[in-house]
């Protein structure tokens, strides 16, 4: 089959990498087009996968993003003439399922985060099949139009994609990390995103306080031009903000502790047992309230519950490998392929 896969955020690329690879594994021609935001396209680079660069993101305002919908949805459609696609998949891609509707093409959406309520009301009606991790209750995505299209897995989705990975301990000299300091990986807050539209005070006075803190090195990694302005204006001296992509996964198995106000890479530091907390600010997902729950995610409420101290050896710690096919499968099933 010809199979189409969008890429529009930078953590999608590693979600999506190794069913790609999986489906041509099998024998289908796959396509990938990528949006111009984060580090998708450098991510793309990096990890080889070939790509049409389509579209760029539009900012976190309702307008802007109903502009960046209809934009780039219209860009999509005029790639795609002439293509004969049989199956459209994204994760969490408004994009994709918009013109693939349009071009009467079946479409797969994929996401492991249930309040981003304008994004799944448009992909979880338009989509065929909706791909979601099992900690998530079904009822929550049927005001959405999901009923009888949801199909779930097992685990993290971060299992999946990190089951081949082993750390890759050059990235710490690439940053000029000293290994006798305590490392600190920072992932700033989603601020575009419409479902994390709350002030986070809390990420600001962090901030304060490992800035100048000799003993401590921190790799900040922003997601947007502006936050790496704020990063660069602070000027701390122990902070390293990377010029371009790097190995994340590598970065998040090796510091001590991992401080995330975000999703994917909270979840990348307990798939790989890295010691991490959480401030994100938005409406808790399943995924994470389930993490919380069996102590694998911690929540910062305030600075004084935050240890920070070089990690010891994971004694009792177990990765937990998950094949990629079964994704690829779920996918390949909406249009009835079985493996």
């Amino acid at each position: 089959m010809r199979i189409w896969v969008d890429l529009t955020n930078s953590p999608h690329v590693l979600v999506l990498r190794p069913v790609i690879a999986a489906l041509r594994e099998r024998g289908h021609d796959v396509q990938v087009t990528a949006r111009d935001f984060a580090q998708t396209l450098e991510l793309c680079d990096r990890h080889g996968i070939e790509h049409s660069a389509i579209g760029s993101h539009r900012g976190g305002r309702y307008a802007g993003k109903a502009l960046g919908l209809a934009d780039r949805s219209l860009a999509l459609l005029r790639w795609s003439r002439g293509r004969d696609f049989d199956l459209a998949i994204g994760h969490g891609s408004n994009d994709v399922t918009v013109a693939a509707k349009l071009r009467r093409i079946p479409s797969v959406t994929m996401f492991d985060y249930e309040w981003a309520k304008v994004q799944h009301n448009v992909n979880c009606r338009l989509a065929r099949r909706v791909i979601v991790p099992d900690a998530i209750p079904p009822e929550r995505l049927f005001a959405y139009g999901a009923k009888g299209k949801i199909h779930a897995y097992p685990g993290l989705k971060e299992e999946y994609y990190l089951s081949d990975f082993e750390p890759d301990e050059s990235v710490l000299s690439e940053l000029g990390l000293d290994r006798d300091k305590l490392l600190v990986l920072l992932r700033t807050p989603p601020e575009v995103a419409l479902y994390h539209r709350l002030e986070n005070d809390l990420f600001g006075e962090l901030i304060e306080r490992l800035a100048g803190d000799d003993d401590v090195q921190v790799v900040a990694l922003p997601r947007t031009p502006g936050q790496r302005e704020d990063l660069e204006r602070l000027g701390a001296a122990n902070f390293v903000v990377p010029e371009r992509a790097i190995d994340g996964p590598s970065l998040v198995a090796l510091v001590d502790v991992v401080i995330g106000a975000g999703g994917t890479m909270n979840r990348e530091a307990v798939a790989l047992g890295t010691p991490v907390w959480t401030t994100f600010a938005g409406r808790l997902g399943a995924v994470d309230e389930k993490l919380l729950a069996e102590g694998r995610l911690n929540r910062l409420e305030n600075l004084e519950s935050l240890p920070l101290r070089k990690r010891g050896a994971d004694a009792g710690f177990e990765r937990v490998r998950r094949d990629p096919a079964l994704l690829a499968d779920l996918a390949l099933g909406a249009v009835g392929v079985r493996r």
